[in-house]
């Protein structure tokens, strides 16, 4: 019989309990990249303690060395990010010991802490034991000897892995709210809590067979609900019993409401929570933010206070919304369309809040020429997300208050334009000059290769007589962009020959060094025709490289990037660093915002009391 429990993550890895999870050596890898550790963690960290984090499926296999070992199905993502946040959470306070920053009762809460990690009786022993597949088991105990024994073991090439890289990124995302905290002691062991309170439901499968099954009954019935389809649950189910029959009105209406926004969950899920985000001071009270968490108990409310009228509003927000989209082609002058395609390119999406906002109140705002004006809004809010994406600032959970409060801003004001408000407060809070220049003059492809494709392209378009396009720079074939980022100097782990003579003078050590510091930096990378055997050719032979039909995909391609390469005979450091320095300043150019001294003389002549108003 198939029993289910939940517990918090403190009771599921209980101190004085010598529970181990281990993942069955035949389950694939751990795969979870960015955008899964982003929203696991950041779901902890924004909802309140006790936050529901999912299910996880086991079967008991005792063993005689432990009171319980549980066999984990399902669920190794979850538990394997979870026992890495809490390692790196172990790091940050064991720092603060180190220090003499703990109290008595703390170091008793670090000392616990270790014992979620390891056995309390066997410290050899791990809690949570990884699949070997790729290393993940290796990486993983690596992991927790570094950060519990300061024995730095770490096997091979770790740190390309996901292990490592889901550590590192963890430790990253803690350093970074505790930068904005006056107390980063208290603030961790905050962190800490809403961890251990997260709760988990523990489905014992009791057998393999009987786990395997559940599994598949949980996994193969088809996509769970989306947001969107609860949403529309709600919606038609409180229709009914407030109208009574539903026509068939209803139906085409809430079809032509998903055609709007397209097929994508994703989408879908963004809009809804972005409209109310956008008008949630005209909504319902006690959610000041609506996440992933909350949305469905949010629409609950909303729907019930008036059905059809939400229908109404929701239907005409979608259309504005399709608009940001780019899927109404007959609406908006082709520069409009291009600027609102470059912030999607950009992945500026957390700005359609506003977008949709201002869309809505472009009455009531006055945006009267609403292309040009709207055009030259969403040029800014595309130069403030270049700078945002490379540099990480502000930090990707407090765009949507960011703009929210933007909308606050502009619905209170009584004599600036939205672009006046739009621009300072986005300008308050992005990074300044100096450290977008530190940022682009360093491994750029390495901390956004998107972003870096984008100012490429952007250097590159800006060079083409009277702006007008040449090519379609953003192209693509099969999926995948015709022209495409290319390392002169290559980046692989394996430097060709020709390379190391070129590049060190035949040093490999020292080529090796170079390639570290420069394969990443912007004056490295370019534009070529999609080729995945340019990468490790020698430097003539990728500036002749041609296509099947003849067509130069090498550095003669003709893109003005181009230009400076195509005639040089080989590739230095010196080429690098003069490539660097020219398309970095180019960038700042492109991507300039406006000075912040205007932005506090601004401020201080709002502060001076007006002689008139007597």
């Amino acid at each position: 019989m198939t029993v289910a429990n939940e517990y918090t993550v403190s009771r599921l890895l209980g101190i004085g309990e010598d529970d181990v999870y281990a993942i069955p050596p035949y389950q694939r890898e751990y795969k979870w990249g960015k955008q899964e550790r982003d929203e696991f963690f950041d779901d902890i960290q924004d909802n309140d303690a006790g936050y529901f984090l999912g299910s996880i499926i086991c079967v008991s296999r005792k063993e005689e060395a432990l009171k319980q070992h549980w066999e984990l199905v399902d669920g190794q993502q979850r538990m394997i990010s979870l026992s890495l946040i809490l390692a790196a959470i172990y790091s940050k306070l064991d720092e603060f010991s180190k220090e003499n920053l703990l109290n008595k009762a703390q170091e008793n809460k670090l000392c616990n802490l270790k014992q979620q990690l390891v056995l309390e009786s066997n410290e050899d022993k791990i809690r949570v034991v990884p699949s070997i597949q790729n290393h993940n088991k290796e990486d993983y105990e690596a992991v927790l000897s570094k950060v519990l024994s300061n024995n730095d073991k770490k096997t091979k090439a770790a740190g390309n892995r996901r292990i490592f890289q889901s550590y590192h990124h963890f430790q990253d995302k803690i350093s970074k709210f505790l930068d904005q905290s006056d107390n980063k002691v208290e603030a961790t062991f905050e962190f800490l809590e809403k961890v251990s309170k997260a709760r988990v439901v523990m489905i014992d499968g009791e057998s393999r067979q009987g786990a395997y099954i559940l599994f598949r009954s949980l996994n193969d019935r088809g996509k769970p609900l989306t947001a969107t389809e609860l949403i529309k649950s709600i919606l038609f189910a409180s229709l009914e019993k407030s109208i009574g029959n539903i026509d068939s009105h209803f139906v085409s209406d809430w079809d032509q409401l998903l055609d709007l926004l397209s097929d994508d969950d994703m989408v879908q899920e963004r809009f809804f929570r972005q409209y109310y985000n956008a008008f949630q001071k005209n909504m319902i009270r006690g959610y000041p933010v609506a996440n992933r968490s909350n949305l469905i108990k949010i629409y609950e409310k909303i729907i019930a206070e008036d059905p059809k009228g939400f229908f109404d509003k929701i239907i005409t927000a979608a259309r504005n919304y399709s608009f940001i989209l780019g899927r109404y082609d007959k609406e908006g002058s082709a520069k409009l369309k291009k600027t609102l395609l470059d912030l999607e390119r950009i992945e500026g999406t957390p700005s359609y809040l506003l977008l949709l906002y201002l869309l809505e109140r472009r009455n009531q705002l006055g945006l009267k020429d609403r292309d040009s004006e709207l055009c030259e809004i969403v040029q800014y809010l595309t130069r403030f997300f270049v700078r945002r994406n490379l540099t990480d600032r502000p930090a990707t959970r407090d765009l949507d208050r960011l703009f929210m409060h933007i909308v606050d801003q502009i619905d209170r004001s009584t004599s600036d334009d939205a672009m006046v408000i739009i621009k300072r407060e986005l300008l308050s809070r992005s990074s300044d000059d100096d450290t977008f220049k530190r940022y682009l003059a360093g491994p750029v492809y390495s901390q956004n290769s998107r972003a870096v494709r984008f100012i490429l392209c952007a250097i590159e378009a800006e060079s083409w007589p009277e702006k007008e396009p040449i090519y379609d720079l953003w192209e693509k074939a099969n999926g995948k962009y015709i022209r495409t980022i290319e390392h002169i100097f290559p980046q692989g782990d394996n430097i060709p020959l020709s390379w190391i003579e070129m590049i060190a003078d035949g040093d490999e050590a020292k080529a090796i060094d170079r390639k570290a510091k420069y394969s990443d930096c912007l004056g490295n990378l370019t534009l070529t025709g999609y080729n995945p055997e340019l990468g490790n050719m020698s430097f003539e032979e990728k500036k002749e490289r041609k296509d099947e039909e003849g067509k130069s995909i090498g550095y003669r391609n003709k893109l003005n990037l181009n230009k400076c390469i195509e005639d040089l005979d080989k590739w230095t450091v010196e080429d690098i660093e003069k490539r660097t320095t020219d398309l970095v300043n180019k960038t700042l150019e492109l991507f300039a915002l406006e000075d912040k001294n205007k932005l506090i003389e601004t401020r201080q002549n709002e502060k001076k009391p007006d002689p008139m108003a007597r």
